[in-house]
């Protein structure tokens, strides 16, 4: 019972996405309201609490929107003096072709999730991937997957990843009394929290393999397939 309500609310943002019923815009505001409602039939609803939630959103926003400008400005900078140039006959020169491309681009990535999250490495790092991955004839959809897959692990990879943070903010850091058990509960300790994400690295290590061995698994498509040239498009 005590599970419920939060496995309601991860169904609410994941499950609809997931189902197609809504995008993932409308699974975060559904997430946000059910986080509302579970806290107002729980008596913790307050003002405090609202504008708490809201001071924290709009750090994290402003936050997003800075990275975005700097990757802006970076992009400009970086095209101003035919970098991505160098870099495009730097990766397509590769050896092994795309094989050697892929497993070289994925090591990258994998390693700069250490230092870097999601955001800087989605807007800095892949548009400078995507035109040598497009030379090479390499899907670029498919591309994006196999990336996202790649760049998820930043979460949980020590010492910055995003996850770990927020575990250890709820972890205990002292003994504690279980209210279910009755029994005496062990603290937690960072080292414990970063040796716990790593089968789930390994997880996704395994998946970006089988999205690379496998590409059906991510190109799939269960709908009719629509030629796009076909499209008659009238003004």
């Amino acid at each position: 019972i005590v599970l419920i309500p939060p496995l309601a609310l991860i169904f609410l943002v994941l499950g609809t996405i997931f189902l197609g019923i809504a995008t993932p815009t409308d699974g975060g505001a559904m997430g946000a309201v059910g986080a509302l409602a579970m806290a107002a039939m729980k008596g913790r609803l307050s003002l405090d609490v609202v504008k708490q939630a809201l001071a924290s959103t709009t750090r994290l926003s402003s936050f997003v929107l800075f990275i975005l400008i700097g990757a802006r400005v970076f992009s400009l900078t970086f095209y101003g003096v035919n970098g991505h140039i160098w870099v495009e006959h730097l990766l397509t020169s590769l050896p092994g072709g795309e094989v050697g491309f892929l497993i070289g681009v994925n090591i990258l990535v994998f390693v700069l999730a250490f230092f870097l999250d999601f955001f800087e490495l989605a807007f800095i790092i892949v548009p400078l991937l995507a035109p040598a991955a497009d030379k090479l004839g390499i899907d670029l959809i498919w591309f994006g997957v196999l990336l996202g897959v790649n760049m998820q692990t930043s979460f949980m990879h020590p010492p910055f990843g995003f996850a770990l943070f927020y575990l250890r903010s709820v972890a205990a850091r002292v003994p504690y009394l279980d209210r279910l058990s009755g029994k005496q509960i062990a603290p937690v300790t960072t080292g414990q929290i970063y040796w716990g994400a790593v089968p789930f690295v390994c997880i996704q290590v395994i998946m970006i393999g089988l999205t690379i061995a496998f590409p059906q698994m991510v190109m799939h498509y269960k709908g009719t397939v629509v030629d796009p040239g076909t499209i008659d498009i009238q003004v």
